[in-house]
């Protein structure tokens, strides 16, 4: 059965129809809702109807279109279900139309059950005996805004809890470096390649362990969706741990792969990472490289260029036994070392088309921008936002930029 009233045109904001959905016993004779409604034309609702004399029938009738469901408390409940449970109807309802707005309809010597009712979900109830048009006008339109606004509710709701989430893991990704006593300067710059993204599967980690030297990282797995940031807050935190064990170098790097190939979902899964440790002097580090580009250091009246990257061992996670060599490098008294992953120099050169950046070309850009006077965080900076601009667009890949500097000469 199908019935419609129209009473009027909507006013405010809501100006679409509303359909209720009728679900009584025998909606004909004891409950008149077209005739309530069409009493109530300075309600300014038009709402059209539809009856169902039990649930089997409601759920056919219950369609998208459909914005609110008046449930009679009375109608027998499903046979599996019901037992001694008089709100039977209502919750099969509910389970039927979770996006629907519901108002339960009983008699006003069931106010406990009517209020029980909305305890369960219901929008909200209304009482036989004291129905007429306009209330009945005003509480589906209630109902179905209530039920908008619960809507409302959960999806902020879930977006804070997916915000917090993706902080707490940014917090993992994105560490505070640990460089109490030390006298060098620390910057990094941070770029997910995914749209809308906080993370993406470049990670970094600066500490100083009790002897002084400092000990720097940065990796990049392969990807940069939710799973390869994930496992890169996994390596960022074992890096950590076993530096402070005091591992370094093939040592470290070997146990590093270990962890990969036990937290990666496949084979396929592989990681590059760049390790680096000064000597307390601040004259010396030590580099690994394994399958990750060279840093590029700049001293004190002269141009920045790559540190030496021909002894570099293979990426994490492709050959089962591989080793990693320990370079001793010359940093002298002030200078500034750049670690980056690969996002840097595999945009293109001058937009669409055009070949990519390159080791080559970040050296000239960056020794342009230093001659312009920039350092630290500015430096980072200015170098994402040039290769983005160079790129032609926002880059593919993830970008991560760490700088270390020492001002000064000592001993």
């Amino acid at each position: 059965m199908d019935a419609t009233a129209m009473t009027g045109t909507v006013t405010g904001t809501d100006r679409t129809d509303l359909t209720l959905l009728v679900v009584e016993d025998d909606p004909a004779g004891a409950l008149a809702v077209p005739e309530l409604l069409d009493a109530a034309d300075a309600a300014g609702t038009r709402v059209r109807i539809r009856t169902a004399r039990n649930l089997t029938e409601a759920e056919r009738l219950l369609t998208d279109d459909v914005h609110c469901v008046l449930v009679d408390l009375s109608l027998p409940g499903p046979r599996a279900a019901a037992g001694d449970d008089p709100l039977a109807p209502l919750r099969h309802i509910l389970r039927l139309a979770p996006r629907h707005a519901v108002l339960a309809l009983a008699a006003s010597a069931d106010a406990e059950l009517a209020a029980e009712a909305v305890r369960v979900g219901a929008q909200d109830h209304l009482f036989r005996e004291e129905l007429d048009g306009r209330l009945l006008s005003r509480a589906i339109r209630y109902a179905v805004e209530r039920k908008r606004a619960d809507a409302v509710q959960v999806k902020l709701a879930e977006s804070r809890l997916r915000a917090q989430e993706n902080a707490r893991l940014e917090r993992g990704l994105l560490p505070t470096p640990l460089l109490e006593g030390s006298d060098l300067r620390f910057a990094a710059h941070y770029r997910p390649g995914r749209s809308r993204a906080l993370l993406g599967g470049d990670f970094y980690d600066v500490v100083r362990t009790p002897d002084g030297t400092v000990h720097a990282m940065i990796g990049d797995v392969c990807g940069h969706g939710p799973d390869e940031a994930a496992l890169g807050v996994e390596l960022r935190i074992a890096w950590r741990a076993l530096t402070f064990a005091g591992l370094c170098g093939d040592e470290l790097l070997s146990t590093m792969q270990q962890v990969l190939e036990h937290e990666r979902e496949s084979e396929e899964i592989f990681a590059t990472l760049c390790t680096v440790d000064i000597a307390p002097d601040g004259r010396r580090a030590g580099l690994c490289l394994a399958g990750h580009p060279s840093p590029l250091i700049a001293r004190q009246g002269r141009a920045a260029r790559l540190l030496p990257y021909e002894d570099g061992g293979p990426a994490l996670g492709l050959l089962p036994r591989a080793r990693w060599p320990r370079r001793q490098v010359e940093l002298g008294g002030a200078w500034s070392l750049l670690m980056y992953t690969d996002g840097l120099i595999e945009g293109r050169s001058a937009g669409p088309g055009s070949p990519r950046l390159g080791q080559d070309g970040m050296v000239e850009m960056i020794n342009r921008q230093l001659g312009e006077g920039l350092r630290s965080e500015e430096l980072l900076q200015a170098a994402v936002t040039e290769v983005r601009s160079l790129n032609g667009g926002e880059l593919t890949d993830d970008v991560a930029v760490l700088a270390l500097e020492r001002d000064r000469a000592r001993g």
